[in-house]
């Protein structure tokens, strides 16, 4: 075979691979995503701001577009009772643990009776001597906000060392105390008394969801599979209750008097809300107290300001 019909064969066949290569990558690519949504962050304040002092409490909340990088808040530096939000914090720190390589997600962990707290979560009705791994624990502690299992983990980690982690991410109010339901446990009593279980400011907090979504709180893997764990988050009544089913990483907390969440919408914009209240004058356990559906108020003219819920990709 004459040399220029070897050669004309060979980029015959190698313009296919490409065209073949390139009709892959375009037949894969999935659906474009949407464009990012301007918000009217000025609108957006009044209106949560009319909302807040209508309520029969103290509402702080701090919002970041995590696409333009647009921040407003209330009351964003004030500190506030966290109630099981504190959770995400030790979450974060059970990661970087396990990055660090001194625990494993696979480790062990025996339940006994004496480990066993009320309040929410299930591991308080098994019996003595179940076996779980810290996967497991993190796994409850964050979607069903199980109080054993927090302490569970709490227990492995030492308190200490969430203080230690926060401290590396510029949070310095953001402190757990002590273990769920085990106040002599705490390891700073007069704050431990004054605030419960922990502290955060809805800045701080806010923040420390903005570095999991930039992979910066523990790193891009590490932060992706506990924003994984924050979507399955079964609580719908604050912030997420008038979403429309819009996919979210969030973390709630609740006491007689505190009703705090932490979001990652991924709306049109990738948003970040965290609403806190406190001093809440309503102190029902009802679906319908005036805290929850303050903050659903909140969450739904958040969602209203970046578009709505965006809708579903087409089926394949």
């Amino acid at each position: 075979m004459p040399l220029i019909r070897v050669l004309a064969s060979f980029g015959a066949i190698a313009l296919a691979g490409i065209v073949a290569c390139a009709a892959t990558r375009v037949g894969s690519a999935g659906p474009p995503r949407l464009e990012p949504v301007h918000a009217d962050t000025a609108a957006l304040r009044r209106k949560l701001d009319s909302i807040a002092d209508a309520h029969h409490g103290i509402v702080g909340y701090s919002v970041i577009d995590l696409e333009s990088g647009a921040r407003i808040s209330r009351r964003g530096d004030e500190t506030f009772p966290t109630a099981s939000l504190i959770k995400v914090a030790i979450l974060v720190t059970v990661y970087d643990l396990v990055a660090k390589g001194q625990l494993s997600l696979d480790d062990p962990i025996t339940l006994l009776k004496i480990d066993q707290v009320p309040g929410s979560g299930v591991l308080q009705f098994l019996h003595n001597g179940t076996v779980l791994t810290v996967r497991d624990a993190a796994w409850l502690m964050s979607i069903i906000s199980d109080n054993t299992a927090t302490n569970l983990l709490l227990d492995r980690i030492i308190i200490r060392r969430v203080w230690a982690k926060m401290d590396t991410l510029g949070l310095a109010h953001t402190r757990v105390h002590s273990k769920s339901f085990l106040r002599i446990s705490s390891v700073a009593m007069d704050s431990s008394a004054k605030y419960g279980l922990g502290v955060t400011t809805p800045n701080e907090m806010a923040h420390l969801f903005e570095l999991m979504a930039q992979g910066k709180a523990v790193n891009p893997s590490a932060d992706s599979a506990m924003l994984d764990i924050l979507e399955h988050n079964g609580q719908d009544m604050m912030l997420q209750r008038y979403a429309g089913g819009a996919r979210a990483a969030h973390k709630d907390g609740e006491t007689d008097q505190v009703r705090s969440e932490c979001t990652l919408w991924y709306l049109r914009n990738r948003v970040i809300a965290c609403v806190m209240t406190k001093e809440n004058q309503d102190q029902r356990w009802i679906v319908d107290n005036e805290p929850q559906l303050t903050m659903a108020n909140m969450g739904l003219a958040i969602i209203n300001a970046f578009g709505g819920v965006p809708p579903a990709p087409p089926s394949q």
